[in-house]
């Protein structure tokens, strides 16, 4: 049983998404505090919890051995009690009947882990949901991106997708594994970009989009390609892949790793109906050189992925970013609620510096 008093959240504050309750749920089980959430997603058009929220909330407290309260698609308010122990289960399987995205299934999880000391592996295999989404990061995203920047702080994560899924129907197929580090979580100090000599990319496009006499990928490569050469003398590898899928969708993303450690990407770029190939390979490039241009290590998709972590470290940890988002706003605040941690912001130009 878990001593510490109930910490009393309100789930409209900030900008008063699923990412308050992704955070805190994800602090209550890293920091052993109960908490109780209301007013969940108060100021969205349907308030309350979506299945998206409440399988994130169940494969939480069924990892982490913890009490949820009883709750489905569209509770207003949650409590959740953390075991007081350590002890986590190493097998979990998931099954997800909507396209909802994996990538944010995955974020309380994956920060609820950096304090899992006691356990080698933890495996997640998940029928169904979406790899790619709007407003959501996509798992090549994940795993080229934010799980190789976890990777240098000590936490260990692998997702091998066995088949992608998109909205409307989803139908993804994977399995994640995480390795909680055995030892203290290194800080990130990522405040300078460096030099980057490749640029990277992806796009995944469903077999439903191949063509005899129109090669979507190839379309886009090049001219993703073409608009990069303008700006950029640097060398690029970017692939393109046919994949099965149970819905038709087009996924781009570009990523490019410098000296100093930092890993900046455009996040991922969905195509749509009225969207031509060229004009989406036009958006990917300009999205990765406004990074490039301005120095920038930490891109806007990754700085609320990054906060959780930085508040949860000992030590000094710094990023530079090019705005502060409402999501990275209301992460900083959670962090106040859990922890005696303080941040600073400074604006400097066209950046901004969070430090820890």
């Amino acid at each position: 049983m878990n001593n510490k008093n109930l910490l009393e959240i309100d789930g409209s504050f900030g900008e008063g998404g699923g990412a308050i309750l992704r955070l805190s749920a994800a602090y209550s089980v890293l920091f052993k505090q109960p908490i109780r959430i209301s007013n969940i997603r108060a100021n969205r058009p349907k308030p309350g919890l979506r299945l998206q929220h409440l399988l994130g909330l169940k494969i939480l407290s069924e990892v982490s051995n913890s009490t949820l309260s009883p709750c489905g698609v569209g509770s207003e308010e949650i409590s959740l009690t953390p075991n007081s122990t350590n002890d986590v289960k190493s097998k979990v399987q998931l099954n997800v009947s909507t396209a909802a995205s994996i990538g944010l299934l995955l974020q309380p999880i994956q920060i609820a882990s950096l304090g899992f000391k006691n356990s080698e592996k933890i495996e997640i295999s998940i029928q169904g949901g979406g790899t790619f989404g709007k407003w959501a990061p996509s798992l090549p995203y994940l795993q080229e991106v934010t799980y190789k920047l976890f990777e240098k702080s000590g936490l260990k994560i692998n997702v091998d997708i066995l088949r992608h899924g998109f909205y409307p129907k989803g139908g993804a197929q994977l399995k994640c594994v995480i390795y909680p580090s055995k030892e203290i979580i290194k800080p990130l100090n990522l405040t300078e970009l460096g030099n980057t000599d490749l640029i990277q990319g992806e796009i995944i496009i469903t077999n439903h989009l191949r063509r005899n006499r129109d090669n979507i990928g190839l379309r886009i490569r090049k001219s993703i390609q073409q608009n990069l050469k303008r700006n950029i003398k640097c060398d690029t590898d970017i692939k393109y892949t046919y994949v099965d899928s149970i819905s038709p969708g087009v996924g781009a993303s570009l990523w490019a790793q410098s000296d100093n450690g930092a890993i900046i990407s455009t996040g991922t770029i969905l195509g749509e109906k009225k969207l031509s190939s060229e004009k989406l390979g036009s958006i990917v490039a300009q999205e990765l050189f406004n990074y490039i241009q301005n120095e920038i290590p930490v891109d806007k998709y990754l700085s609320d992925q990054l906060i959780p972590l930085m508040g949860y470290v000992e030590k000094p940890s710094s990023i530079k970013v090019s705005e502060i988002t409402s999501h990275t706003r209301t992460n900083l605040e959670l962090i106040k609620l859990f922890t005696n941690r303080k941040y600073k912001i400074i604006k400097n130009g066209k950046y901004y510096i969070i430090s820890f």
